[in-house]
């Protein structure tokens, strides 16, 4: 099915009319006239989690949390998931966590789900779904479990299953644009024994190139007009392998790369330096036009100025990284949209998230000068 959306591009203040399904030429992801578009968008987490529902349905009714993602500019989600969430399927009957949506109340979490897929679909928002976690939880660390795509819970045959099954179930609905195949591979332990992802290698229990393209290809025998993002090793930061071993999907051009920074993850002396970096880990990719590179995650503070602006460590990388972006015309998705944190490890239900866009009340943004940011690179 084809769908014609427009968009408004603040940086450039033309309306860009442009069809889904997408697919990629070179650096580019395009429409079907070969046409660029770039995504910008916002990751809204809460669905991995032990709530196993988006963030935010206490604070604003679903219609609101979706009118807000379109009018901040953000023409897709990033949308979290877990493997515990889409095969238990719990029943949600937490009324004070469902304050602004009682029609949900009692219902399964896939109906949660499907109804968030649905209105942001009816507001021309596009979809790509991120398998975030294997058990519903906070993510990321070096111990907890999830740092493959597999788990002691959770066999690399149940991922591709409930993959597979997810696909199907969403198929039909044009604006789901894409598949992130697992969210930032690491060191993970399983039955006992620890093991870190690599890129290529003999060993199919630690190849993420050899499970991303196998699964790959299965989606796509479902849906071959999905786009498969794939994540690079060492928590998304790491895609030097492409260069020499590319993922190879039975569908051409349908694969674009994802990497993630923080501002913890390399020390830097100047832009140049940091520019130095990001290039040799992901960029060349994209400055080689080998392929399309998403920046999936990336976010910072919202306390004061300082976390987008000025001269402190937050607010430097910041900036370098908002100019690397534009320099470069990446596609990107900030994290994160939520502006109270879910349950999980080491998180409150309803405090504030300190790296949202939205406020305590979901209500409006936080921080104007981040949004602000953000609006150059839309």
């Amino acid at each position: 099915m084809k769908e014609n959306i427009t968009l408004l591009l603040l940086l450039s203040s033309v309306v860009l009319v442009f069809s889904v399904p997408l697919h990629t030429e070179g650096r580019w992801i395009v429409d079907e006239k070969g046409q660029h578009v770039r995504l910008a968008c916002v990751n809204w987490y809460g669905a991995d989690q032990k709530d196993f529902m988006v963030g935010g349905l206490e604070q604003q009714p679903l219609e609101v949390l979706v009118k807000t993602i379109k009018t901040l500019g953000f023409n897709c989600v990033r949308l979290p998931w877990s493997l515990q969430m889409y095969i238990e399927n719990p029943t949600i009957n937490n009324r004070t966590k469902l304050a602004s949506n009682l029609d949900f109340l009692n219902k399964p979490a896939l109906f949660i789900l499907d109804r968030v897929i649905e209105t942001l679909a009816s507001q021309e928002i596009m979809i790509i779904l991120d398998n975030h976690m294997s058990n519903a939880d906070w993510c990321c660390s070096g111990s907890d479990g999830n740092g493959l795509w597999y788990t002691t819970n959770y066999p690399a045959s149940v991922w591709t299953s409930t993959w597979l099954d997810i696909v199907k179930r969403y198929r039909n609905v044009s604006m789901v644009i894409g598949t992130d195949l697992r969210n930032e591979l690491r060191t993970g332990c399983v039955n006992g024994q620890c093991r870190t992802a690599v890129w290529g290698g003999s060993d199919p229990n630690t190849d993420w190139h050899g499970a991303a393209q196998n699964l790959g290809n299965q989606i796509l025998s479902i849906n071959p007009n999905l786009l498969i993002f794939v994540e690079g090793i060492n928590y998304a930061l790491d895609l030097t392998g492409v260069r020499n071993l590319p993922i190879k999907l039975n569908v051409a051009d349908r694969v674009v790369y994802e990497a993630h920074n923080y501002q913890w993850d390399f020390s830097f002396s100047s832009y140049n330096d940091f520019k130095s970096k990001l290039d040799n880990s992901w960029g060349y990719i994209v400055n080689e036009n080998i392929a399309p590179l998403w920046l999936g995650e990336f976010g910072t503070c919202h306390s004061s100025v300082s976390c987008v602006q000025g001269n402190s460590a937050q607010g430097i990388w910041f900036q370098y990284l908002i100019q690397y972006i534009k320099s470069n015309d990446l596609s990107w998705s900030y994290w994160a949209l939520d502006g109270t944190e879910s349950s999980g490890t080491g998180r409150t239900y309803n405090a504030e998230e300190s790296y949202g866009i939205l406020n305590m009340q979901w209500s409006g943004v936080k921080l104007n000068e981040m949004m602000e940011a953000l609006k150059t690179i839309q």
